[in-house]
């Protein structure tokens, strides 16, 4: 099995880098076939509030107005109840989310979150440096543990491998309750070892009211702003960051009643890692209406029978009448979301993708790009984003749908990693989504099926040997 070494994840010594090129060998896992059944009536969908379900007909009266602010799409009716029984999780209401552009936005936000905290702070992520902007969260962290507010940070073997132990000792000796996430060290396993099953989540709750989750990292390599061409204000640890080249991605900020189903993905997880018991904290405080914004949590593991973020999307791309605009970092995808996709473009859906055009794994680079001519020809738009390493993961449809999120269009997310996404209803919050869509559009040249036909043999080289690998990207 093999770990993917995109998303500055090649972090790997010559001695784990060969066990896992051995470990190939062990068998494979399939991607489920997911056909949504668009044509079975499905009882209506119901709405949670701040003080729990609300009435069949306020549901639809919010879904109207939903409806209404969008293009006229038939994704609310045809895919949501669908989508709440793939994912099982409630669509709640009463919330109020905040697009967060790439590094420094994100970070600002979310150290003064941490700053007032009160009463506890739970993170997830892939990775977490000990550079400036590591230290700047680790600083903050002791800091409101040392006031008396308890800590709990969960991060993934692999994404922190070249994070020296002293780092998390620092904060395990503050009173700050630490858990490796599946260690790299089979001795130090606390279940089954699986070596390749990752937690690529990003997520912050604090006080169990305002949560953050998306593409970014804790890492000096997000510190410059893309879309204004920013240099980094931090010095990174890493080569990564591709000689100075910008970071660009999205996170979000969401505050309402949905908190708690995230707030629960965390202690899932933490109880799944054997993590200590938590303390007794007032993990779940009574919600509060604080927005208009509906929203669904969606948490997907490799425990699942399937990717329920990969399921759901499936769904709303066949849903879809009018837009599917998706921008994504690493994009290797299977034949369902391939077929998604060409269908969409075939029946005059404007289908298009932002995807990177400068990476930092040549791999899953290549073997997306070996589908270029399979989905240009059947009407899908491509664009390479130019100037940045792209690292978002983020969608929209229909004006009305939104997703943003941990998940890639590619195996990896879909199989063998841990990812959480928001799904988002709404105009509004589609209106935000669409202004970065806009910016990261301008930002890009636009592959044509004809120039894409005139590459060298080179690139197809390329892109034979990448898609031989690409399950395991």
């Amino acid at each position: 099995m093999l770990i993917k070494p995109h998303g500055q994840m090649r972090r790997f010594s010559g001695w784990a880098a060969g066990l896992l090129m051995a470990l190939t060998l062990v068998g494979c896992k399939s991607l489920p076939r997911v056909v949504p059944d668009q044509e079975r009536r499905a009882p209506p969908v119901r709405l949670e509030g701040s003080q729990g379900p609300l009435s069949a007909e306020r549901s639809r009266a919010i879904l109207e107005r939903l409806r209404a602010g969008g293009q006229g799409t038939d994704v609310l009716s045809r895919h949501l109840a669908l989508e709440e029984a793939i994912v099982g999780s409630p669509l709640t209401a009463g919330n109020q989310a905040q697009l967060l552009e790439d590094g420094p936005a994100t970070y600002r936000a979310m150290l003064a979150a941490i700053e007032g905290a009160k009463n506890h702070i739970h993170m997830e992520t892939y990775i977490l440096d000990d550079d400036e902007v590591g230290q700047r969260f680790a600083n903050a962290l002791i800091a409101k543990q040392a006031q008396g507010v308890q800590v709990h940070l969960i991060h993934d073997s692999v994404g922190t491998l070249s994070t020296p132990k002293e780092f998390f000792q620092r904060l395990t000796d503050s009173g700050i309750k630490v858990l490796e996430f599946n260690p790299v060290n089979p001795a130090l396993a606390r279940q089954t070892w699986e070596l390749n099953e990752r937690n690529h989540r990003k997520l912050l709750i604090v006080d169990g009211r305002v949560a953050f989750l998306g593409g970014i990292n804790i890492s000096g390599v997000y510190s410059s702003g893309s879309l204004s061409g920013g240099q980094s204000s931090g010095k990174s640890s890493k080569k990564s960051d591709i000689d100075g080249t910008p970071w660009r991605d999205t996170h979000v900020q969401i505050r309402g009643p949905v908190v708690a189903e995230f707030q629960k993905l965390f202690i899932e997880t933490w109880a799944a890692q054997k993590g200590e018991p938590l303390a007794a904290l007032d993990y779940y405080p009574a919600p509060e209406r604080v927005g208009r914004d509906v929203v669904r949590a969606i948490g997907s593991s490799p425990k699942d029978e399937y990717s329920l973020i990969y399921a759901t999307l499936l769904s709303a791309i066949g849903s879809a009448e009018t837009t599917v605009y998706l921008t994504n970092a690493y994009f290797a995808p299977d034949p369902q979301l391939l077929a998604a996709l060409e269908d969409a473009a075939r029946r005059g859906v404007d289908v298009k993708l932002i995807l990177p055009g400068k990476t930092d794994s040549w791999l899953v680079f290549h073997a997306g790009r070996n589908y270029y001519a399979q989905l240009l020809r059947a009407g899908v738009k491509i664009y390479e984003r130019q100037g940045v390493i792209l690292h978002t993961k983020t969608g929209s449809i229909d004006g009305v749908w939104s997703t943003i999120g941990s998940t890639n269009l590619d195996w990896r997310s879909f199989l063998h990693n841990y990812e959480v996404n928001a799904v988002v209803l709404g105009a509004d919050f589609a209106a935000q989504l669409q202004t970065l869509f806009d910016a990261d559009l301008a930002g890009s040249k636009q592959v044509t099926l004809q120039e894409w036909e005139r590459r060298g043999l080179t690139l197809r080289m390329k892109e034979a040997f990448a898609r031989a690998w690409e399950y395991w990207l």
